[in-house]
Parts: C-alpha cells; structure tokens; sequence
C-alpha cells in the first residue's frame, strides 16, 4: 500500500444498508484507492433487495459489474471469492491493509468476537484483530441484543472501531443519500481519506 494509492479491504454482510458499502466504494474509486472485496451470499441478496445493483456469483462477473457501477479503472478492484484462502486478506504476512465490513451482519459480530474463521470475511477480519490492523464494522440493527452488545465491546476492547449505520442530522440531510454520506463521511476519516462529503463541525462558522 502506498501513501499516494492506498488499499483498502472491503467487506459486504448481509445486513440491511448494503447502499453504506456501495457509496463507501465509490468514493474509494474516486480517490484512486485499490479495493479488495469480499461479498457474501446474503450480502448478495440484501445488495439486489435495497438496490438497484445485482451482483452475479461469480467473482469474474462480480467485479465486471461493480466496476462498471463504480467506475474503477481496469486493475483498481479486485473481488475475492468466499473461501479464496490464497487472497491477500486471509493472511498476516500480507500488507497492513485496513478493513472495514459494510455493512457489518450481527452474524459476523459474533464470529468475529469468538475467533471463527469459517469464510474469507470473517478470517480477514481475525487477521485484522491478531496483527492490530484498522477494523471498522458498520452494524446495521435495531434493537441490539444484550448478545450484540457484549460482542462489540468485546472487540472494542480488541482495538475494532464499532460504527453503527446511525446517521447525524446536523447536517440538515435533504434526501437518504445525504444520510448515507455522513456515515460515509466518517469511515472516510477513520480511514485517513479526505471527504467532502459532509462539512466538519464548526468549520462553517
């Protein structure tokens, strides 16, 4: 990963608010980032329920259809299948990459809280937890369970930032995109990226 063109792991469950994911991604491609994703079966479903973006299961037609969508430049994606072990996100010996799981299925909360390493998803991010790597999971429900919230301080406590799809309003959102762009705002920031996005508080004073 270089300064100039960071990459960036990007990882889709299959919990409601697959539209986070998706602008997240477009504005990784708009800042000439290298994305790798990994998108699950039911991310798959909840992708073609809440948008208008149908992803075929393949990783081949997969990546033709996000990078049509997004944009990308030819090499800039890559799309991993869900048992490819040989990807670069499966192992700690590979680069420091940032995940971030968007959304983030309280499925994979738990398998991340308890170790499983049951698919590619959830081994990138035990890579993410066992080498101190950036990790940041979007959870996407309502309400949480006393279950939920003893998995995401258990890996708050292990260095995971728990970012919940729970937009501001100060911004004074005019439309759904807008609410998704502050979100998307934030994981920009964690992330080190600059946005334009939402603008930052007091600074419009």
């Amino acid at each position: 990963m270089t300064a100039d063109n960071p990459t960036i792991n990007l990882a889709f469950t299959g919990a409601s608010g697959a539209q986070y994911g998706l602008r997240l991604l477009q504005c990784l491609v708009a800042l000439d980032c290298r994305v790798n994703i990994m998108v699950s079966k039911a991310a798959r479903v909840v992708i073609a329920t809440e948008t208008a973006v149908r992803l075929p299961a393949s990783t081949s037609g997969a990546l033709a259809v996000l990078q049509e969508w997004s944009g990308a430049r030819d090499g800039q994606l890559k799309v991993f299948g869900h048992e490819d072990w040989f990807s670069p996100p499966a192992s700690g010996s590979g680069a420091r990459v940032p995940l971030v799981i968007c959304p983030c299925s309280t499925g994979t909360l738990s398998a991340l809280a308890t170790g499983a390493s049951n698919n590619l998803i959830e081994r990138a991010g035990d890579v993410a937890l066992k080498e101190r790597r950036p990790l940041i999971l979007v959870p996407r429900e309502a309400p949480y369970s006393e279950i939920h919230l003893e998995n995401m301080l258990k890996l708050t406590r292990m260095g995971a930032v728990i970012m919940p799809a729970s937009p501001g309003f100060y911004h004074n959102p005019a439309s759904v995109d807008d609410l998704v762009d502050f979100i998307v705002a934030r994981l920009l920031d964690h992330l080190g990226l600059p946005q334009t996005l939402v603008p930052r508080w007091g600074e419009e004073r």
